[in-house]
């Protein structure tokens, strides 16, 4: 991935990101998310944005940097920059929208498992 050198005009790369970032604000489902992110990210910038949302995940469940390492096949210095990023807002947000929709997922299962005991199949 190559960015150019030439700096966009402040008023014009302001309004650009915001037309991004409300653009994916609009996006309703992962499968829209998926065809979206297709289309605009090559295949590496995609495996960079989720090895680092992995990254971020597994350091806030404590694993170490070797099991990171060895699981995502990234470098001590990736979980290293992740690390820096794990208190700021966007990662918070990031962090706490996987672990709410683990624990809806879990909770969901649980509360399948215990209709289908209450209530059995005819």
């Amino acid at each position: 991935m190559q960015v150019s050198k030439k700096k966009m005009n402040r008023t014009i790369e302001k309004q650009v990101y915001a037309i991004f970032y409300q653009m994916i604000a609009d996006l309703k489902t992962p499968a829209e998310v998926k065809a979206v992110f297709t289309d605009l990210f090559s295949t590496t910038e995609r495996q960079v944005i989720a090895k680092r949302v992995a990254i971020a995940l597994f350091l806030d469940k404590g694993r170490s940097y070797e099991n990171i390492k060895q699981t995502l096949k990234v470098s001590s210095a990736t979980i290293a920059s992740v690390q820096d990023t794990l208190a700021n807002p966007g990662m918070q947000i990031t962090i706490n929208k996987i672990k709410a929709e683990e624990w809806a997922g879990a909770w969901a299962g649980k509360i399948s498992s215990l209709v289908g005991k209450i209530m059995p199949k005819k």
